[in-house]
Order: C-alpha cells, then structure tokens, then sequence
C-alpha cells in the first residue's frame, strides 16, 4: 500500500478590484516551488451572496459586486486544488465540476456571519467533501465582536467522508494537518458513487469544457 502525504503550502489573499464601476473580489494563489513563487491568475467569486432575513440579517453583494466568470482549478506541487470563495460553498455543482476535473482539495476562503455560520458552515463543508469524495479545506476570519461585519471563524480541514480533521475556533490561529490523498482512491474503494450515479438519468454539463467539443462530464 502507497501512501502519499504533502504539506499545503498554498497562500491565498482576497483582494478587490474596480470593474464596470463595480468591485470584485478576487483570490491571488500564490506557491512556492523552491526557491520560485508562483502567482496565478486572479480569481474572481462566482456566486454573490445576497440574503434578506427579516430582524436578522440583510446583506447584498450583487449591488457592490461583479461576479466571476468562470470556476478556477489550480494544479501544484501539492495535487489539484479547485477555488471557491464564501458563498460559491453553497453550490454543489461547482463542487461536482471540481470533482469530475479530478480535484483532490476544494480551498474555499469565506466569511459566514455568526447566524449562518453557525448553522450552515461546518454542514455544507462537510457535505461537499462527503458528496464528491474529496478534501475540502476552509479558511475564515477570525471573530471579532467589534468589528461591523462579524464572522463566524472556526476555519476546517474536512476529509472525503465528511470526517473533520482539523477545526479552528472563534479566534485568530494558524491551523496545520497533514493531508493524505490515498483516503481519497480508498474511499472512492469502500463507496464507488462514481459507478453508481445514474448517466442514464441525470448528468453533470461543463459548459466550459462543452464550448471546446469535451462534452459532458458525466
């Protein structure tokens, strides 16, 4: 039996740019390769978080924001890494393309407020790994209760079946886990989804890759 363990050594900062008289958040991946620092292209958010509950919360990206245009697979040292940013964890068809683009860890920087971060941060990290089988890792603000936008922190490292591995808590701290991705080939062993899932009566379409004659994925 062939392990292989790596050490993450992926820095990733959220800038915002002026576009269309509009900002955009955006991610900078940079790696270090040696002695060379690799910076890819800026990504952008694809999916902007706007919710309205009543005597709780209001808050609209879509009128400050632009959202991205395309979902972003980054491949390094350490294996393939799909990007997501906050509210792209939502969506389990980004996921699902990340996975079938053969990502082993999905990196989402984010910043849940304390209502949905308590009731959705950690559930929707953890279906994400559990449904595509893979790593998801999370990075959060730390809380600050004096601050005008307080996020929920607890930053996590999830395994791909749904198990925790390393968890942050409210404060500021720096968070360090091995990842193996044998436990990915192991349990896509144990539990074939990949077999199992019905071609016959749903698929998962890559417009990207459809728009390049690749058709779908599954």
């Amino acid at each position: 039996m062939r392990t292989s363990v790596y050490v993450l050594k992926i820095l990733i900062l959220v800038e915002m740019h002026l576009h269309q008289h509009q900002c955009c958040q955006r991610l900078l991946v940079v790696e270090r390769l040696q002695s060379l620092v690799v910076r890819y292209p800026s990504i952008a958010v694809v999916h902007l978080f706007d919710i309205d509950v009543p005597g709780d919360i209001t808050f609209r990206e879509s009128d400050t924001l632009t959202a991205g245009e395309k979902p972003t697979i980054v491949d390094t040292d350490v294996g393939r890494i799909g990007i997501g940013i906050c509210h792209d964890i939502r969506f389990p068809e980004l996921a699902m393309l990340y996975e079938a683009r053969g990502a082993h860890l999905i990196c989402y920087p984010g910043a849940f407020n304390m209502s949905t971060g308590q009731l959705l941060w950690e559930l929707i990290q953890r279906a994400r790994a559990a449904d595509n089988q893979l790593f998801v890792a999370t990075c959060s603000l730390a809380c600050d209760v004096d601050a005008s936008y307080v996020a929920w922190g607890h930053s996590t490292l999830v395994g791909p079946f749904g198990e925790i591995i390393a968890k942050a808590g409210y404060q500021e701290i720096t968070l360090i886990a091995e990842i193996d991705y044998y436990l990915i080939q192991l349990r896509r062993t144990n539990l074939p989804l990949e077999k199992q899932r019905r071609g016959d009566l749903y698929k998962l379409v890559d417009l990207e890759r459809l728009d390049t004659q690749q058709g779908p994925l599954r």
